[in-house]
C-alpha cells in the first residue's frame, strides 16, 4: 500500500528546479521509442544520461515506476474539441488521437494491466472520453464497457506495430520478406480451395487494419445509441435493464432500489 501511494506521489509531483526526473523520463522514453519496453533498463537509460544507473534510483525507485511516467508524460493532455459537435464525430477524434500517440510510442500498449496507477494526463484523457460517450443515451455502465473497448482496439492494433518491429531487429527481414520466402508453403494452397480463392480474388490485400476497424466499431457503437435512444425511457437510468412500466401513474426511472442510490449518490457528489 505504502508502495502505490509513493506512485502517486510521484505522479503528481511539482516541477522543481534542479530535479532530474524529467531528463530521466525523457531518456527512457526514447529508449523505449526505439527498442520497446522489452529493451528498457535503467542501465541503457544510465548510459544515455552519462550517469552510472544507482544515480537514477536517487529519483525514480524502480523501473515500473519509471514507466508509469513514461506514460503520463508520451500521453500529455488531451485535445480539447468542440462540445458542440456530434458525439460521433468527437468519439472518432479523440480515438484516432489515441492512435497517434501509439504509432508514436506503440509500447504503450505493451504492459496492459488492471494495476497501473494513472497519472493525472491519463485520467484527464479517460475523462475526456467519457465525457463524449456519456453525451449520448448510453446507461453509465456501457459508458464504461464502451470506452474499455476502444482502448483494447487501440492496444491491440498497437502490439501489431510492436511484434513487428521486434520481429525485424531481431531478424533483419521485414514481414514481407519473411513471407516471400516461403515458397514451401505457398505450393500447398491449392489443398484449401476457399483459402486459395480469396488469395487470387485479392482478399489479402487488406485495406488499412486500423481505419477498417475504426469505422465497424463506430457503426456498432452508433447502432447501440440509436438502439437506447429509441428505448431509453424504458430501461434504468443507471444500468439500462428494462424497466416493466406500470400501465398508469409515473414511470419508473430505476430498475431497482440499488440502481436509485446509486443515482442518487452519483448527483450528490
Amino acid at each position: 500500500m505504502t508502495q502505490d501511494n509513493d506512485r502517486v506521489e510521484l505522479l503528481w509531483r511539482d516541477a522543481r528546479p534542479g530535479l532530474s526526473t524529467d531528463r530521466v523520463v525523457v531518456a527512457a522514453v526514447e529508449v523505449a521509442d526505439e527498442e520497446g519496453l522489452a529493451g528498457l533498463s535503467m542501465r541503457k537509460v544510465a548510459e544515455r544520461l552519462g550517469f552510472t544507473t544507482m544515480s537514477l534510483y536517487r529519483h525514480v525507485p524502480s523501473r515500473d515506476h519509471l514507466v508509469d511516467l513514461m506514460r503520463d508524460a508520451v500521453l500529455g493532455e488531451p485535445t480539447s474539441d468542440d462540445p458542440d459537435a456530434p458525439w460521433r464525430q468527437r468519439l472518432e477524434t479523440a480515438v484516432r488521437q489515441g492512435w497517434e500517440l501509439r504509432r508514436r510510442h506503440p509500447w504503450l500498449a505493451e504492459e496492459r494491466s488492471t494495476r497501473h496507477v494513472p497519472g493525472p494526463n491519463a485520467l484527464a484523457h479517460y475523462e475526456h472520453l467519457l465525457s463524449i460517450l456519456a453525451s449520448t443515451p448510453l446507461p453509465p455502465a456501457e459508458v464504461v464497457a464502451t470506452a474499455g473497448l476502444l482502448g483494447r482496439f487501440l492496444d491491440a492494433e498497437a502490439l501489431a506495430l510492436v511484434e513487428a518491429a521486434r520481429a525485424e531487429r531481431e531478424t533483419g527481414i521485414s514481414d514481407e520478406e519473411f513471407w516471400s520466402a516461403r515458397d514451401a508453403l505457398w505450393s500447398r494452397m491449392s489443398n484449401y480451395p476457399t483459402l486459395t480463392a480469396l488469395w487470387e480474388a485479392g482478399a489479402f490485400d487488406q485495406p488499412d487494419p486500423f481505419e477498417f476497424g475504426l469505422a465497424r466499431l463506430l457503426d456498432s457503437i452508433e447502432l447501440r445509441v440509436q438502439q437506447r435512444e429509441v428505448t431509453r425511457d424504458e430501461t434504468c437510468a443507471v444500468c439500462g435493464t428494462p424497466i416493466p412500466q406500470p400501465p398508469s401513474g409515473r414511470p419508473r426511472t430505476y430498475c431497482s432500489r440499488r440502481c436509485q442510490q446509486r443515482a442518487y449518490r452519483t448527483r450528490n457528489r
